[in-house]
């Protein structure tokens, strides 16, 4: 059979333009980790890609699905230490079969269950979001690849409004006068409120980890309060009270978790950076609200961030 011609190989007719990232994205493979004391049989969605220079027409694609099926495959029999770990290893891999290419990038997503409840009797399996990122970079000598890793998570919970709480607190007082003694001050007051997904992502560097169920507590604990998949009548009424008395704006969200995560994360290095993003999915308006920030862990224990 005769050889066809590598049309990737060549260079484009025109637009001889270097390309920052070329790849696949939302390939959905099974991965399994290994944590301390337990695995877990992920389904994980992948984005892969690498750089393209100005002198190629395309990216060998193949290579991409090809790179995923064997490491993922291979955690069957080996599991992968973590999701970040097992995106650094495609990352690399994705840069030895890439010659041509400076930097491979690799982002994958994954739903994850833990065990939560107001009550025991209540406990059930509750969703979450396990996110992951790795950047390999090719050395100007052609030496071994630096690869930088990320690992995050995704929590939904739920906010009451601050501002629309003192607004009713108000209207109230004004009629029902008896509301104005200071004995109700502490009275959970009612309000608006909204499902709100907040994202906490470590930029690590060197030997430094964390675990991804310390993430989740922290973000849950930011938030005015967590919800879950069942609740019975008595269940319903703590969560909403639990809630108006804990009011937060997506801000009040943002810096709740900044502020806990060098208590939380005592070891983590000071270089670590740390990438925070919230959304209210807002109940009284056609709109969301969100904020998002950005710092390292040396920067909020000196309380600068």
């Amino acid at each position: 059979m005769p050889r066809s011609t590598d049309v990737h190989a060549q260079a484009p007719a025109r637009g001889r333009l270097p390309l920052r990232s070329v790849g696949l994205s939302s390939i959905r493979k099974p991965l399994v980790i290994e944590r301390p004391g337990r695995s877990h049989s992920l389904a994980v969605t992948f984005r892969v890609a690498v750089d393209l220079p100005a002198d190629r027409k395309g990216s060998d694609l193949s290579r991409n699905a090809e790179i995923l099926a064997e490491i993922v495959d291979r955690t069957a029999a080996r599991p992968a230490e973590s999701l970040e770990s097992a995106c650094s290893a495609i990352s690399r891999e994705l840069l030895a079969r890439h010659r041509y290419a400076s930097e491979a990038f690799v982002e994958a997503s994954a739903e994850y269950f833990l065990r939560r409840g107001l009550s025991e009797e209540r406990r059930s399996f509750e969703d979450y979001t396990l996110l992951a990122e790795a950047r390999a970079v090719r050395a100007p000598d052609a030496g071994a690849a630096t690869v930088h890793r990320a690992v995050g998570a995704e929590a939904v919970g739920m906010t009451a409004c601050p501002c629309a709480m003192e607004t009713c607190r108000a209207r109230l007082v004004a009629e029902y006068p008896a509301l104005a003694d200071r004995a109700f001050d502490d009275l959970p007051m009612i309000s608006h409120n909204q499902r709100n997904r907040t994202r906490l992502v470590f930029e690590l560097d060197g030997a430094a980890e964390v675990e991804v169920d310390d993430m989740i507590d922290a973000i849950e604990a930011a938030q005015s309060s967590p919800t879950y998949a069942i609740l019975k009548r008595g269940d319903e009424g703590q969560v909403v009270l639990d809630a108006h008395r804990r009011p937060r704006f997506v801000e009040d969200v943002i810096r709740e978790l900044l502020l806990s995560l060098p208590v939380r994360f005592p070891t983590v290095p000071d270089p670590v950076a740390v990438r925070v993003s919230t959304v209210s999915e807002e109940s009284i308006h056609k709109y969301n609200v969100e904020a998002s920030h950005r710092t390292t862990f040396g920067e909020l224990r000196r309380g600068s961030a």
